[in-house]
């Protein structure tokens, strides 16, 4: 038995118009394949290429080991010069992954390589973030901490998308005052014997090509595995329905903020008890017991 997953739809281009009625204000997911064909970076943008103009630079780099209680907010597990990194995923599969990685702070000349597409959105110019995956690397099921409209790049090899909107969320076993799903869920290959609400979550998937953009609506779970090693850039939009915004807001400023404080004073007794409520939390609301 596998997930209950759809293709998310995809076409060659689209036009604003086109993509604000038929995605965005529907708030459902797009592939689109060919927009960014004139831009420096569709040509460019490769592993090589970053190891040759961001080689010296040292990069925060994230596996997949569950939340411990002394990892900070987004806390980096490793840090490695790029160049390093680049010959670590060519050389072998490893599970570090470069996160949120600001790259016009650190190499601004990489901003002459891409625009800010118009789709309608005003987008935040001062945010685009690369993410980089060796081989079967992932990220868990997650959503972003400011529900944000997303607009997804992605620059060589293959990279497996699954996507669920927060309707689903009585079924995804969420961690409370958390962004994340239950950590031991194999999302790629889920065992529906000890996950069983995951039968009732209908959600959407893919695989991203180099040169393709994943539109992700506001607020949308999103678990990214790395068929080969590989690289992303993501444009941001903020959260437009009211209700998505302030729950954005609410994040950051108190949820974010009292978790800190919680794993402070608990320690690893705080982690251990939020694991237990997304497994009885879900099942309560799915009548059972």
């Amino acid at each position: 038995m596998a997930l209950n997953l759809q293709d998310i739809p995809r076409v060659k281009t689209i036009t604003k118009e086109g993509f604000l009625k038929h995605y965005f204000k529907p708030q459902k997911p797009v592939v689109i394949e060919r927009y960014i064909d004139d831009w420096p970076a569709y040509t460019k943008w490769n592993l090589d290429y970053m190891k040759a103009i961001a080689g010296n630079k040292t990069v925060p780099l994230y596996d997949d080991r569950h939340v411990d209680y002394k990892d900070g907010f987004n806390e980096p597990h490793a840090k490695m010069k790029m160049s390093e990194y680049v010959d670590l995923l060519k050389q072998e599969p490893t599970k570090y992954r470069i996160f949120l990685w600001n790259v016009l702070k650190e190499v601004p000349q990489l901003q002459n390589d891409f625009s800010y597409p118009d789709f309608g959105l005003k987008l935040m110019k001062g945010l685009p973030m690369l993410f980089f995956g060796g081989r079967d690397s992932y990220t868990f099921m997650h959503y972003d901490i400011d529900l944000a409209n997303i607009f997804h790049f992605h620059f060589e090899g293959k990279k497996q998308i699954i996507l669920f909107d927060q309707k689903q969320n009585d079924y995804l076993y969420k961690i409370p005052h958390s962004l994340i799903t239950r950590e031991d869920i194999d999302f790629n290959n889920p065992d529906f014997e000890k996950w069983p609400m995951l039968k009732k979550a209908k959600g959407y998937k893919t695989d991203l090509n180099h040169g393709e953009i994943l539109y992700m609506p506001e607020g949308y779970w999103h678990y990214m595995r790395y068929i080969t090693p590989g690289f992303s850039m993501s444009l941001r939009a903020i959260a437009r329905n009211p209700k998505n915004f302030s729950k954005a807001v609410y994040n950051l400023l108190i949820m974010r903020n009292y978790d800190n404080v919680m794993r402070r004073l608990k320690g690893q007794k705080w982690i251990d008890w939020k694991n237990e409520q997304a497994i009885i939390k879900t099942h309560k609301k799915n009548g059972i017991t």
